[in-house]
């Protein structure tokens, strides 16, 4: 039922209120509580996953199959050469079966995930990174971007400038 009366605030809408301050005066509202300080922004939370994972694939040893030039397996995908890796020989034997190679010998390297993005990566000579565990239900890609790869292998994206992806 609807009557005439001013609407009441509940005493909850004060709780974030600093000791003793007072109540606002009625019909107006109560400010909004700053819910960045409870609830971190989901984009910062995430980029801050993604560090500590990009710092303990950064300390890993993965295994990197060889092309059979016997360079890198890469893979090309979106203006990105990715060079395959993966955690563990189980994860690449689910890749080699989803491809239908499970028959095939896979000759493989084991490399440092640091030496993959600082070294490896800008010797590709295009934009690129590292797909680790492609196929996977746990894979996770390192692009090429500041931060993840050394300066001047990472491309940028900078709306300012004609184009939008640029290398450095």
């Amino acid at each position: 039922m609807v009557t005439g009366e001013p609407r009441r605030s509940s005493r909850i809408a004060y709780l974030d209120a600093p000791r003793g301050a007072s109540a606002p005066a009625p019909g107006r509202r109560p400010p909004r509580p700053r819910l960045q300080r409870l609830f971190p922004d989901a984009m910062t939370e995430a980029r801050r996953e993604f560090a500590v994972l990009l710092g303990e694939f950064r300390r890993t040893a993965v295994l990197v199959p060889l092309a059979d030039g016997g360079g890198l397996w890469t893979a090309d995908l979106g203006g990105v050469r990715w060079i395959c890796a993966f955690s563990h020989e189980e994860s690449l034997a689910r890749f080699a079966r989803a491809r239908g190679e499970a028959d095939r010998v896979w000759e493989y390297r084991t490399v440092l995930g640091a030496r993959l993005l600082d070294v490896m990566v800008p010797l590709l000579g295009v934009p690129g990174g590292v797909a680790l565990d492609a196929g996977g239900a746990d894979g996770v890609l390192f692009p090429p971007a500041r931060g993840v790869v050394p300066d001047a292998a990472a491309v940028d994206l900078d709306d300012e400038r004609e184009g939008g992806l640029h290398e450095r």
